[in-house]
């Protein structure tokens, strides 16, 4: 008896056993390839959803005018092309494109770090520790990166609403900007970008850690789908926007050409509920939510897949 059962189990290969993974324990992402990830990632995606960006900014903006020059969305886009063509809803990309890069390259490399010294034992994350790392994830990337590329972008956007527009591309119109205001006119709204960017990636992070054990359950390693990663990220998005929409408004007012009108976050808060009452506070909630879904579902599928692919070609255990 002792010949077969030496040979009874096909998984006696001590060799094998030897290059998996802990049975049970999920394998790590290396901040560098979240940092490459995430930067490829932001760079694709903003490219695919700019446009519903630039008409969310516009109403948001508009909401100040007396009477305003919109009546909604479609009005919004409609006058959009007649007076700029199809490339005027493109106003700003390159203001994004320069920054979605290291803003996604960022945000993922921080969580991937804060979460690595997070996992218990077992490598498991779960949800409340995804909300930390992801509100660590949000304001590290708003204040390397978000807060100056937001200014640029709204001064960009409201300029083009001027008579006499004073910026003709990026790079003029950053040195314009920073001619006329200096350095510190690229971090306008900071406060107010720390908080949306902090709470909006705590949300996120944690709704989509909760949704990705839920769905993996007892087999952390289990692969996801790309159609249910998009899914969980769409649902990690919309929720961000119900959850922070009000702070997304106050940081555009705070970031446009008019800031000067208020005296800091909490006074812009103060004149938009006295002025516009609670509903100024979601002016262009139905744009962001098409966008922010839109934008979390790509960056969560993109960024799953590259890494995919980079711990194919780049060992780091």
């Amino acid at each position: 008896m002792s010949g077969p059962q030496r040979f009874a189990s096909p998984f006696h290969r001590p060799h094998c056993l030897a290059a998996a993974a802990p049975a049970g324990k999920t394998k790590l992402t290396h901040p560098g390839k979240a940092i490459l990830a995430g930067g490829i990632a932001g760079g694709i995606e903003i490219c695919i959803t700019f446009p519903t960006e630039y008409v969310k900014t516009q109403l948001q903006l508009d909401a100040k005018a007396n009477p305003p020059r919109y009546k909604g969305i479609v009005d919004c886009v409609k006058l959009t092309v007649k007076s700029h063509g199809v490339q005027g809803l493109y106003r700003g990309l390159s203001s994004l494109v320069y920054g979605s890069i290291p803003k996604a390259a960022v945000r993922f490399g921080m969580f991937e770090f804060l979460s690595n010294h997070m996992r218990d034992e077992n490598g498991k994350l779960d949800g409340t520790r995804g909300l930390l790392c992801g509100l660590g994830a949000g304001v590290a990337e708003a204040v390397v990166v978000v807060c100056p590329m937001e200014t640029i972008k709204v001064k960009f956007i409201h300029d083009q609403c001027s008579a006499k527009p004073q910026y003709r591309g990026y790079f003029q119109g950053v040195r314009e900007i920073i001619r006329q205001h200096g350095l510190r006119g690229t971090y306008q709204g900071l406060t107010a970008t720390v908080l949306k960017q902090g709470s909006n990636q705590a949300i996120r992070f944690y709704v989509m850690t909760s949704l990705k054990n839920w769905y993996k359950g007892n087999n952390p390693n289990k692969d996801m789908n790309p159609l249910v990663t998009g899914a969980f990220g769409a649902i990690a998005g919309a929720a961000s926007v119900f959850g922070n929409t009000p702070i997304d408004v106050i940081k555009t007012r705070m970031q446009g050409l008019e800031a000067h009108k208020y005296k800091n976050t909490v006074n812009c808060a103060y004149q938009i509920m006295k002025h516009e009452g609670l509903r100024g506070f979601y002016k262009g909630t139905i744009p962001r939510l098409g966008r922010v879904c839109l934008d979390v579902a790509l960056v969560f599928v993109i960024y799953e897949e590259v890494v995919k692919v980079l711990n194919r070609v780049w060992q780091t255990e």
